[in-house]
């Protein structure tokens, strides 16, 4: 969440850096909001305040054994009043409140003004796409003959998006997640098991909500209240809200694995069949906690991190400095990670790195006392380090050889009991 001072302070430069975002978003309802907000405290101050006087005079008038009816009377109707603008602060604070928990963060300076996905900025390349020298297949039709996968039957048992990994395929897959996990944790991350259903505050303190409400697989009984969490990012921001970090425990470098729940998948057609984009996928998280200062050089220590993982996979890739408007709602600065996959003859975000300075810390209310003693707002930072469906593609498509065959890279093969290779 943005801080309303900045607002008040000049709300026209702040609509301006927003709409680098959103075009068309506009503070004027906000920014009238505040004003009456403030107004009717004032008033409802003031009222009270006369309110507390003439009570005090039908105190010293019946002591005094006067008639103070009159200004018993007085008292009511300005209790009236004082209800009546309660009430109607009330309102408009919570008005106030959903449209500032509906603005984005606003993105650093240094990125590129621009809604276009085309005009992201390449920093660089590791590798080189293959070379086939024999007909190469996607992943669906190595599956085929691999039996990795049955997208049957994970239709059958909860609906189209949501994948079955079987035999060697689930063993691949949990090869995958323990060699990113021990990346991770060898580079000083703790990891953590998280709840994968989580309450409405943890899912607003992250940014999904209010906004993205009808993109998140939910429970509501009369119970239960719970979603379930499209990104361990949820719960790992959650688990220090309203509460103030010691300096020297900063930065926290936390990780986790988990199942990851998303509600927009298998809306682009045939070029996105198999594990390209599902209803839920495994993926290792990184998040972070640091001091304002520091947290530009912990967003590109997790930018590396996520490229060791694909370094030691030999797998060909391109980072990429996200344009303004192909930002998430929550990330003052995007360095996504693509991987190129042959099936597709195109390049798949594996991980996103996004550094969230102060916006998530402002709605979970986490903060770090400074050397001057001070209250601030932590940065937040979030990363995948990675998350495995495209990642298994990847290596699929990548690794296959002209019998179908698939070779296993060198760091996997200790995980699988020293496979290395997969055969039809």
């Amino acid at each position: 969440m943005l801080d309303i001072k900045l607002i008040r302070k000049d709300p026209k430069i702040i609509e301006e850096l927003l709409q680098r975002k959103i075009p068309d978003i506009s503070l004027t309802s906000i920014v009238e909001l505040d004003h009456r907000i403030r107004s009717n405290k004032t008033k409802s101050e003031a009222l009270k305040s006369t309110k507390n006087d003439l009570s005090k005079k039908i105190g010293e008038a019946k002591r005094a054994k006067q008639e103070a009816q009159h200004l018993v009377d007085e008292v009511n109707v300005l209790s009236e009043k004082i209800k009546n603008l309660d009430e109607e602060l009330s309102d408009l604070e919570k008005q106030f409140h959903t449209e500032m928990a509906s603005l984005p963060n606003i993105p650093l300076e240094e990125i590129k003004v621009s809604h276009d996905p085309k005009e992201n900025v390449m920093l660089h390349e590791f590798g080189k796409k293959r070379e086939f020298h024999f007909p190469f297949k996607n992943h669906v039709e190595l599956n085929e003959k691999l039996h990795l996968f049955d997208f049957k039957r994970g239709a059958k048992i909860s609906g189209t998006g949501w994948p079955v990994y079987r035999n060697l395929g689930a063993r691949l897959e949990w090869a995958l997640l323990q060699y990113m996990l021990e990346i991770q944790i060898k580079n000083g991350f703790m990891q953590w098991i998280p709840p994968l259903l989580v309450r409405q505050e943890s899912v607003y303190g992250s940014g999904q909500l209010p906004k993205f409400e009808n993109q998140q697989f939910k429970i509501k009984d009369e119970d239960y209240h719970l979603y379930l969490i499209p990104t361990a990012e949820v719960p790992l921001n959650a688990m220090h809200a309203d509460e103030i970090i010691e300096q020297p425990e900063l930065p926290l470098q936390y990780v986790a694995y988990t199942p990851c729940f998303r509600r927009e998948a298998g809306a682009a057609g045939s070029q996105e069949r198999g594990l390209i984009r599902m209803h839920q996928f495994n993926k290792v998280e990184m998040f972070c906690f640091t001091q304002p200062e520091e947290s530009e050089n912990t967003f590109q220590k997790m930018v590396k991190n996520a490229e060791e993982v694909l370094q030691g996979l030999e797998l060909h890739y391109r980072t990429m400095l996200l344009v303004t408007g192909d930002m998430s709602f929550a990330a003052a600065k995007t360095i996504d990670i693509e991987v190129y996959l042959p099936g597709q003859n195109r390049y798949y975000e594996v991980s996103s790195v996004s550094n969230c300075t102060d916006y998530q810390s402002r709605r979970s209310n986490i903060r770090f006392r400074n050397a001057e003693g001070k209250l601030e707002f932590v940065h937040t930072l979030n990363g995948s380090g990675l998350a495995t469906s495209r990642l298994m593609v990847a290596l699929l498509e990548n690794n296959q050889n002209e019998d179908g065959s698939i070779s296993i890279p060198k760091v996997l093969q200790k995980y699988l009991g020293g496979i290395d290779k997969i055969t039809p």
